[in-house]
């Protein structure tokens, strides 16, 4: 499952249900009764896993899986397709993390159920763009025309990746890429936008371009990505959101961030109603128990 495996009217519909689960909690409480959510995943992630599970558990279903690839098979040697036809004989529908590339999309080939891509590698985060999309639909009403900022490390941030193939679809997107020169989005999304003749620019200062933004995306240098410790270390402070810098921004942008952060957004911008990442964690669950009713087909 990738969003762009979803067409934007069926998208639409996801997240017109995603919302009406936030209004109306109490009439799918039991939607999912006797079914089974498997959660496979060979790489940590509090965040997302625990947001699956808490979406399973909302809709009346079970969760079962395994939280890192130690304790699962994967640890004596087998494949990710043996897993999947295996748990295929034990749930309805799984969602999978992985750190290599594709790997749920070969674990859907061999799967008799549904298989949603809960990350893969430096690859796509679908389900958090699927967040991201509702979080910005619902506080600001529509998708399109804006112009987003996307701040912080471009190269590894695979919900940077994800969040720009998803958003090139609505008109008049345009786009600033902020970030280090060594952490610049890579060359193959810079050419899908200039082949789609998508505005961008690629600027280093984030206080440049801060009133022009309609919205912006920050995301963490994330150390698991880097090959040597030097870099991380010289890198991981580029990029600090604060209340100054917020006092450049328009009164009604909205500051987005997949989560987990560790020091590029300052807590005291957590006090500005602009600041929307809490709230998109909370969105999180709700397109996930959206995604998981369209996908056994209970929607």
């Amino acid at each position: 499952m990738n969003p762009l495996d979803f067409s934007v009217e069926e998208l639409d519909r996801l997240f017109t249900l995603a919302n009406d689960i936030e209004k109306n909690p109490a009439a799918y409480a039991h939607a999912c009764d006797g079914k089974i959510l498997a959660t496979c995943f060979y790489e940590p992630s509090t965040r997302t896993r625990l947001s699956f599970e808490s979406a399973m558990t909302r809709l009346g279903g079970r969760v079962i899986g395994f939280a890192d690839a130690n304790s699962s098979s994967a640890a004596k040697g087998e494949s990710v397709s043996d897993t999947i036809r295996v748990i295929s004989c034990y749930a309805d529908i799984c969602a999978m993390r992985h750190p290599k590339e594709g790997a749920p999309m070969v674990a859907s080939e061999k799967s008799r159920i549904p298989v949603i891509n809960a990350g893969d590698g430096g690859h796509y985060h679908p389900t958090q763009t699927l967040t991201d999309l509702l979080t910005i639909r619902t506080m600001k009403g529509h998708l399109d025309g804006f112009t987003i900022g996307l701040c912080g490390d471009l190269k590894f941030g695979r919900t940077v990746h994800s969040l720009i193939n998803a958003l090139v679809r609505y008109p008049n997107t345009r786009f600033i890429f902020i970030s280090p020169e060594e952490l610049r989005v890579p060359d193959y999304i810079i050419e899908m936008l200039k082949e789609k003749n998508i505005p961008f620019e690629e600027v280093i200062r984030l206080e440049d371009v801060m009133p022009r933004l309609d919205l912006l995306y920050m995301t963490r240098v994330q150390k698991e990505r880097f090959f040597n410790e030097e870099d991380y270390v010289r890198l991981k402070d580029f990029y600090v959101l604060d209340v100054a810098k917020m006092t450049l921004a328009k009164e009604d942008m909205l500051v987005l961030h997949p989560l987990p952060r560790v020091n590029e957004i300052s807590v005291e911008v957590d006090e500005d109603p602009r600041a929307a990442y809490f709230r998109q964690a909370q969105y999180g669950v709700y397109v996930r128990m959206a995604l998981i009713l369209t996908l056994l087909g209970l929607a």
